[in-house]
């Protein structure tokens, strides 16, 4: 028995080229990525810091096992709550400079969690960045809350929106970088929006923290806002720091809300304390070894600067860059002539972009190296030159 537009559904997403399918990997962290015994080098993870084999984190994860075992057994609010989730919740609330800190299991969890929890009511507005992920879409979309959305990054309609709202709570939602461009959100814009307009401001960090900021506290601390009540952020561990979950951070009575009424939250088993235990460690190393972002920042503009004028690439302020090819048709297939060549890289098509703005997604690392790098612009410059000729 099947549903009956399944088959359908399939069999448009093969013909728009939107198709999607999973790739077993023998390794797939690191810069090495290893497929059916074929090594490629690796363009497509966000292990930013390159930490995912590091051995201080290793070795506390392996101590998280012997002292709690392998999970959690239950949600936080029954018996999944340890000693090692505590002092990594005032860790990231110390080193954040905010008041109070949740983790959640995944960050798509705490996002459309939080909203959700928000949203509970129609006297409530939402106003969400257009490129905002999917699951703050969902959370506010999902939510009885009036959710509205304002161009990329536009402050000025941002301020207009706010200024014709009836809403008595107001949410602005953004991100600290953007994952498919790479770019940053304008936040001292945002709060003086929401300053301006008393609303609270929420921000996906999620691409930002570990990364920017001179101890990796995030896009809040690269542009110097200083942090107050009305200020939400949302971290997450998979990438930069190279664990796994979440942590939300916030006022007390905002914390303590949302372990009262977030059902994401209340009822999802609490991650391993083994896991908090190896974030702590991750966080430890952010402080200590700056050079992996220094080295992120020179390898970016190295690859930039190699680049043929012809390529056209998103307007990033990150080490996330977009080289933007048109059709998903092209993106697959420069894709593959660069597996070819040795080098993995990700299409990028439609509903993640836009129409028309099918691309590949290089994420430079700091596990790269300069030799790296050149060999990949190299090729790069000959496959989308190809692609552009044959047009």
């Amino acid at each position: 028995m099947s549903f009956s537009f399944i088959q359908a559904q399939l069999a448009k997403q093969q013909a728009l080229n939107l198709y999607r399918t999973r790739k077993v990997l023998d390794k797939g962290t690191g810069r090495l990525l290893i497929h059916q015994g074929v090594k490629y080098i690796n363009f497509s993870s966000n292990d930013y810091l390159g930490l995912s084999q590091h051995p201080d984190i290793k070795s506390a994860y392996i101590k998280g096992i012997e002292q709690y075992g392998c999970g959690s057994g239950s949600s936080s609010l029954v018996t999944g709550y340890s000693k090692a989730h505590q002092e990594l919740e005032e860790l990231i609330a110390d080193w954040q400079q905010a008041p109070k800190c949740l983790l959640f299991s995944t960050g798509f969890s705490a996002n459309s969690g939080v909203l959700s929890t928000l949203g509970q009511n129609t006297n409530t507005g939402f106003y969400l960045d257009k490129l905002s992920h999917a699951s703050l879409i969902d959370g506010a979309f999902n939510s009885r809350a009036k959710s509205k959305r304002f161009k990329h990054n536009d402050i000025n309609q941002l301020n207009e929106m706010l200024s014709n709202s009836n809403s008595i709570d107001k949410l602005i939602i953004a991100e600290g970088v953007y994952s498919m461009d790479g770019d940053t959100g304008n936040l001292s814009g945002l709060n003086d929006a929401a300053l301006k307009h008393q609303a609270n401001l929420y921000i996906d960090d999620a691409h930002g923290v570990g990364v920017l900021g001179n101890n990796g506290q995030g896009t809040f601390s690269q542009q110097g806002i200083e942090k107050g009540s009305h200020l939400i952020q949302m971290i997450t561990f998979g990438k930069a720091l190279a664990t796994q979950g979440a942590a939300v951070t916030g006022s007390e009575e905002f914390i303590d809300y949302l372990v009262n009424r977030c059902r994401d939250y209340i009822y999802s088993t609490a991650m391993p304390a083994a896991n908090a235990l190896a974030t702590i460690a991750s966080i430890k190393l952010c402080h200590s070894e700056r050079w992996r972002r220094e080295k992120i920042s020179k390898l970016t503009n190295l690859f930039k600067s190699k680049l043929d004028e012809c390529i056209e690439i998103t307007d990033s302020e990150s080490s996330i860059i977009g080289i933007l090819t048109g059709s998903e048709e092209s993106a697959l297939f420069c894709q593959q002539q660069l597996k070819n060549n040795g080098f993995w890289l990700t299409a990028i098509r439609p509903p993640t972009v836009e129409n028309g703005k099918s691309r590949l997604r290089v994420t430079i690392t700091s596990n790269h190296n300069d030799n790296d790098i050149s060999e990949l612009a190299n090729r790069i410059n000959e496959v989308i030159g190809k692609c552009l000729q044959n047009k």
